[in-house]
């Protein structure tokens, strides 16, 4: 089997984009740009993966530090396309077989469709084969141009193309698998004699004409899979594309949506069958929905991971957090990172939780707030209860026991534990240990002004 390499071209500074951050790092469907087509390549099994950088390339580096060093390769000056693959083959050093060139921000490019050029190019035995599209409108793309007899003769960049030249439909899209032998004479060849004063990567597809290399070409049906991002407005309509890519396919796994339009799902979030998602629903990072889930509506989760029977009420925001099967949360509920509820745990309405662990079938059914604690299992939190966790300097934890009954309007000032079957009255602030089994109480005597309220209204309405 002979080998592959990959060079991905992400060099260029994207100055449409109007941004401090390098065009590849900008996010689709929640990841980069980048992202995308490492993640097409990578279904290629290649034996080599090189990424060019040179605008933001510190950046890159960091939005991606499971990459291997030697995969990056640094275009010290942006003197073109093929300047770029050229310092990409200059690290391959003596690696033989076939090498893959595309660009960074291509990110609906499909591994289907690199698979089938490589097929292609290796029955055929090509030492260059590019990838071609046919567009009514082609502004803005280089021309393949051919010979009487159909073999392709070069590639012209539109601003160097002659009238007649921009009348051809047929456009390179920016795919080209060569022989390793063939690329490095093919780069080694370019100048810089053209209207920019670059080094044109196309003008390889010329080189080998000239020479009589055996050059193919693998058409490309779905202009999406070619199409560039240059400038927010294409990043927004490819946004809109993949998005209805990815509903597409849950709704095709069992997954109802209720109003596809206005529900977002990251390319790494996964959904359980018969799981029903609300209108107004973001579903974002690596959230994991498990199956017969409901999420009413207006959610926003990011990294979450949902077990199943999961029932979210409308207009909950969780971030980071692990709910087990059969638990209830919402509506207007706000879980922060490190939230755990276990099994059959209900947190209501105006309810807070954060970096706390709840436990199995416990309820907070309202307007409470439980920041850093342990919560055993069968217990209930009053409403306008308040786990006081910060000082001012630091941090500290509440530990409240199984079958705790928390009266409402309580404040446990941390740390502070709460033992087993214990009982704490309504109203109360609590700032020592409570025994298992014990009933704490906090409350200033009750007292009563006789006949109060007919003096006080005498002397309201007489003034």
């Amino acid at each position: 089997m002979r080998g592959l390499g990959v060079i991905i071209l992400a060099a260029g500074q994207g100055k449409r984009m109007r941004s401090a951050a390098p065009k590849v790092m900008h996010l689709l469907g929640g990841k980069p740009l980048l992202s995308h087509v490492l993640g097409a390549c990578a279904g290629l099994e290649p034996d080599r993966v090189l990424v060019v950088v040179g605008h933001g390339a510190a950046g890159i580096r960091e939005g991606f530090p499971e990459m291997d060093e030697a995969g990056w390769v640094l275009q010290r000056e942006q003197l073109g396309t093929g300047h770029a693959a050229r310092c990409g083959a200059e690290a391959l050093g003596d690696f033989t077989g076939d090498v893959l060139i595309l660009n960074g921000d291509v990110p609906l490019l499909s591994r289907l469709s690199l698979s089938g050029m490589l097929a292609a190019h290796r029955s055929r035995a090509d030492d260059l084969t590019l990838g071609v599209a046919t567009l009514e409108d082609p502004t803005g793309y280089g021309r393949i141009l051919r010979r009487p007899d159909g073999d392709i003769a070069g590639i012209v960049e539109e601003r160097d193309a002659t009238a007649a030249e921009r009348a051809v439909r047929e456009i390179n899209v920016g795919l080209y698998l060569a022989s390793s032998d063939f690329l490095r004479a093919a780069l080694a060849a370019l100048d810089n004699h053209n209207h920019q004063g670059e080094y044109y990567l196309p003008d390889i597809a010329r080189f080998a004409a000239e020479r009589e290399a055996r050059v193919g070409s693998v058409t490309l049906d779905d202009p999406r899979e070619f199409r560039g991002v240059n400038n927010r407005e294409e990043l927004a309509w490819m946004e809109k594309a993949l998005q209805r890519e990815i509903n597409r396919k849950w709704m095709e796994r069992g997954v109802t949506l209720k109003d596809p339009d206005s529900t977002y799902i990251d390319a790494d979030a996964t959904i359980g069958e018969d799981t029903v998602i609300g209108p107004n629903s973001h579903l974002l990072g690596r959230t994991v929905v498990g199956a017969r889930c409901r999420v009413d509506g207006s959610a926003y989760l990011t990294n979450v991971r949902l077990a199943d029977d999961v029932h979210l009420r409308f207009s909950v925001v969780m971030d980071d957090c692990d709910i087990e099967d059969g638990v209830s949360v919402g509506p207007f509920a706000h879980l922060r990172p490190g939230t755990v509820l276990r099994r059959n745990v209900h947190i209501g309405n105006f309810v807070e939780v954060k970096n706390s662990s709840v436990g199995e079938s416990t309820k907070a059914s309202h307007l409470s707030y439980i920041g850093d604690t342990e919560l055993g299992r069968d217990s209930n939190i009053g409403a306008g209860t308040i786990t006081c966790n910060y000082d001012g300097f630091t941090k500290s934890r509440t530990t409240i026991g199984d079958r705790v009954q928390v009266g409402s309007d309580t404040q446990l000032v941390a740390p502070v534990v709460v033992g087993d079957d214990a009982y704490i009255g309504a109203g109360s602030t609590i700032t020592k240990d409570v025994p298992a089994g014990a009933l704490a109480l906090s409350r200033a005597p009750q007292r009563h002004v006789e006949d109060w309220v007919a003096g006080y209204r005498a002397r309201k309405t007489k003034a």
